[in-house]
């Protein structure tokens, strides 16, 4: 039966993906950027907050409220992979590659949430 340590360590170990991501309304083109060290439970966080009506972005939330949860798409922009052999401060590198992304994707402010 493995210990508590053990399971942590395990947990420790486990990798995730990790990128910037965006959340786009297909039905005007608008997107909602964000970055995460664990994709998976951002968007799960995203889609909770989006479903229950408690997302941080009012604008996105309204629109999800009036168009639905089918007009919107989760898709990834960029993936950051995990290098063990030195010490990566993943989320400022996320933080810089989000600003990367939001740079060179060029969107026009009227199309940001």
């Amino acid at each position: 039966m493995k210990t508590k340590k053990d399971i942590k360590e395990e947990y420790k170990q486990m990798k995730f993906r990790m990128g910037v991501f965006q959340i786009k309304n297909i039905s005007n083109n608008k997107i909602f950027v964000d970055n995460s060290v664990d994709m998976t439970s951002t968007w799960n966080r995203h889609k909770f907050e989006l479903k229950f009506g408690t997302h941080r972005n009012r604008e996105l939330q309204k629109d999800w409220n009036e168009k639905g949860e089918d007009n919107f798409v989760f898709e990834i922009l960029s993936e950051l992979k995990q290098d063990d052999e030195r010490k990566v401060d993943y989320p400022k590198e996320l933080r810089l590659l989000q600003q990367m992304m939001i740079e060179e994707m060029n969107t026009p402010e009227e199309l940001r949430y």
